[in-house]
């Protein structure tokens, strides 16, 4: 029977979660800032791989990578069919936490080691996935590894992605070793999937408001990116009269103060968080300023009053000062309802020896099992953190809470691969 003690204060230690964990938490760390650069197929990029094939090594599992460079770490044969499968990511955001994403796939392989220390031996193939590039830093676009082999993303449209140094998705995966002429729907390996179950370090302070160490996810919100393009006159700041600029600057800045209220009143959020200007000159009125602003909301009414609201004040700023814009909707990804049959059972399983009501809460933050949901029977666990930081060096999670969240996870794939 399961060692249900996931959800209590006396957790045990799982050594080898700590040892990983020691292990990743070098590679791609960026000295200065303190934050993680790990990008799609760069050499940062690169190691996490290394790192994740020799733990399916050290392991005795079968170790392959898709069509769409995912990588996957099987006990079992996946061609049985109705597979029992975890994981994560490994990449970051610009000057990320080490949580995000690589929490969930040290915490697969830790859960599979409980597992084997329990003497479980599963009836259903058991898989732990490492999906590339969700994070989208490098290319603009999140989850693309689980969005090509889910069929979101087409093969065109992932041929035409380029960095910020004008290198195409394909030439970057050649220059990795992997062949871009390959890539695209996987509907068979996704047909062998019975359930997808992924960890995440909570991004927000729910369980942390309610003293729990783990939760279940209900949804992930809608959300999206609206590029902004603010095109004025470029001309000399030193000799140009106020009352002459077409100055995009300023509806610029007066729209990112309108997001800030549009989602006040909306209950959503929104954030222009980058943005490049055109000549870039100290001393020159900008020619262009571009802006991208991601939303989200509960629902999609009070997305669409957010962005709405947005567009509507930008032209209307836009106008007041002379300067065209452009609005773009860069991705859109719609609400996304986890299986409520999967998420109940999850729930029954970590409440049923710990005698303990888990928390269910919603989140605000993409994730490829949010891609997976439309194909595959998909749940998340979160984990605790402290501060509700992420995306930034500052994210943190407690030891005691992450172990918790391997027990949690071994005790549900138990329930589910070894009922």
């Amino acid at each position: 029977m399961p060692t249900r003690s996931a959800l209590r204060n006396d957790c045990p230690q799982p050594d080898s979660f700590h040892e990983m964990w020691r292990q990743l938490l070098p590679v791609g760390r960026n000295s200065a800032s303190g934050g993680y650069r790990r990008f799609a197929w760069t050499g940062a990029d690169a190691d996490c791989r290394d790192w994740f094939r020799e733990q399916a090594r050290r392991r005795g599992l079968t170790y392959e990578v898709d069509r769409n460079g995912n990588q996957w770490a099987w006990l079992g044969d996946p061609a049985e069919g109705d597979a029992v499968v975890t994981g994560s990511h490994l990449d970051s955001v610009p000057d990320g936490g080490a949580f995000d994403g690589p929490l969930g796939v040290v915490s697969a392989f830790a859960a599979l080691d409980e597992l084997r220390r329990r003497g479980v031996r599963p009836t259903k193939p058991l898989g732990i996935v490492n999906f590339g590039d969700e994070e989208g830093a490098r290319f603009g676009l999140a989850c693309v590894g689980s969005r090509l082999t889910a069929g979101a993303l087409t093969v065109d449209q992932a041929h035409r992605l380029t960095d910020a140094d004008g290198i195409t998705l394909p030439q970057a995966m050649e220059t990795a070793g992997h062949d871009p002429d390959a890539i695209g729907p996987d509907p068979v390996r996704l047909g062998r999937i019975g359930a997808f179950v992924e960890l995440h370090v909570e991004q927000g302070r729910a369980l942390d408001l309610t003293g729990d160490r783990v939760g279940v996810a209900s949804a992930i919100w809608p959300h999206g990116r609206w590029r902004f393009d603010f095109h004025g006159e470029a001309n000399h700041a030193g000799t140009t009269r106020l009352a002459d600029r077409h100055d995009p600057m300023l509806p610029y800045a007066e729209t990112v103060l309108a997001a800030r209220r549009e989602a006040e009143q909306a209950g959503g959020v929104a954030t222009f968080g980058k943005m490049a200007v055109e000549p870039n000159g100290v001393n020159a009125v900008p020619s262009l300023v571009r802006g991208w602003l991601d939303s989200r909301a509960c629902d999609q009414e009070s997305l669409d009053a957010v962005v709405g609201g947005v567009e509507r004040a930008a032209r209307a700023y836009a106008a007041d000062h002379g300067v065209q814009l452009d609005v773009e909707r860069e991705s859109f990804t719609p609400v996304v309802e986890f299986d409520h049959a999967l998420r109940d059972r999850l729930a029954r399983i970590l409440g049923k020896d710990a005698g303990l009501k888990v928390p269910v809460l919603g989140t605000g933050a993409g994730h490829d099992a949010g891609i997976l949901a439309g194909r595959v029977p998909t749940a998340m666990l979160f984990v605790r953190n402290p501060t509700g930081v992420s995306h930034s060096p500052a994210e943190s999670a407690a030891e005691d809470d992450c172990v918790a969240g391997v027990l949690a996870l071994a005790d549900v794939l138990e329930g589910l691969a070894a009922p």
